[in-house]
């Protein structure tokens, strides 16, 4: 008979980007890879990464990740000059990307991080087409949270 696996495995998010869903309105959502160097792939395992700041940039038909924090250790090489903001590609398919491009030359739309976690041993990022919100978009929004909310309390009652 087959051993069972360990059911408690430890969160594989890394970063969360709560902002991006209170500031746009999702439309699609993708999974991109990283190309990440060494040192910072072992920062992300010790869940150093921050993507609330970051963006998604466009350019010559490849996507990149700018604005992204990573932290590196305090037991890292003095050899290798870090850059904890530095430029990081994406790795998407051609049809992905020119979903991408032809959407975000439309008015409005633009790319945003969503969550940064492991997937099989590698780091991958969620990335979601977006078109931002006016204040009083967000202001209606959490008018719906706080009805939700208050609903589902009178329901338990």
């Amino acid at each position: 008979m087959a051993k069972q696996k360990n059911s408690k495995q430890p969160s594989s998010t890394i970063a969360l980007n709560k902002r991006a869903r209170h500031d746009f309105f999702l439309e699609e959502r993708l999974e991109a890879g990283l190309v990440l160097e060494g040192w910072e792939v072992k920062a992300l395992r010790a869940g150093k990464g921050r993507i609330t700041e970051a963006y998604v940039l466009i350019k010559d038909g490849e996507a990149f990740l700018l604005g992204s924090h990573i932290q590196p250790l305090e037991s890292a090489s003095t050899h290798v000059v870090v850059d904890a903001t530095r430029t990081r590609k994406l790795l998407l398919h051609e049809r992905e990307l020119a979903t991408l491009i032809g959407a975000t030359e439309q008015k409005g739309f633009t790319v945003v991080p969503l969550a940064m976690y492991w997937k099989r041993g590698k780091a991958k990022l969620e990335i979601a087409l977006a078109k931002g919100k006016a204040n009083y978009d967000k202001r209606q929004t959490k008018k719906e949270a706080d009805w939700n909310r208050r609903k589902a309390q009178i329901l338990r009652t």
